[in-house]
């Protein structure tokens, strides 16, 4: 099932990736639906909140992927608003170092933390969305495709991190934190 809907996501996405540009047509539902999938920043970031979430099982499985799209739509409130939040692109890309190594050592706070740590990331992705809407552009349409996007992702990284179930798999899931925080660290750099 993961690997049907990762090809189906991969099929959707055949134009160029403008992500965090405010280029290319943003002011609808499929274009916030599409917009996750554009910009590899986003992708690796919702991916590893859900594997994050699935390494720390009940109730963060669920709690993780629910607090980071609420509190993104803040984000992208207070972009939208003009509201000015310094070092946005980097915060983005700090974001997908911080996650991935969340998974990558299995650091195991207490709910409260972890919510805090995914919150605090969901404002830099959502500012950067609503701050690019373009005048005119229907926010609340995006703005539901975008949130609806960032679940399902955080769903594929819930089914990839379902790999702790066997020995194996809690190695592994560790080793894809790492790549999800080597490619934050090349992201931050680069």
């Amino acid at each position: 099932m993961t690997r049907l809907f990762v090809v189906a996501l991969a099929l959707l996405v055949t134009g160029p990736a403008w992500a965090h540009s405010g280029a290319g047509d943003v002011g609808g539902f499929a274009a916030g639906l599409l917009h996750p999938v554009s910009g590899v920043d986003h992708m690796l970031a919702m991916i590893a909140v859900g594997m994050w979430g699935a390494q720390l099982g009940l109730p963060l499985i669920w709690l993780l992927p629910v607090t980071f799209p609420l509190v993104m739509a803040l984000g992208g409130l207070l972009g939208g608003l003009g509201v000015p939040l310094p070092a946005v692109e980097p915060g983005i890309a700090a974001s997908v170092l911080v996650l991935g190594a969340m998974v990558a050592l299995a650091f195991r706070p207490p709910a409260w933390v972890a919510a805090l740590i995914v919150g605090m990331w969901a404002i830099f992705h959502g500012y950067a969305h609503g701050a690019e809407l373009p005048a005119g552009a229907d926010a609340f349409t995006y703005g539901l495709g975008f949130v609806i996007a960032t679940g399902l992702l955080h769903l594929v990284g819930i089914a990839l991190g379902s790999i702790i179930r066997w020995p194996a798999g809690v190695t592994a899931l560790r080793a894809g934190g790492a790549a999800i925080c080597a490619a934050g660290l090349w992201l931050l750099v680069g």
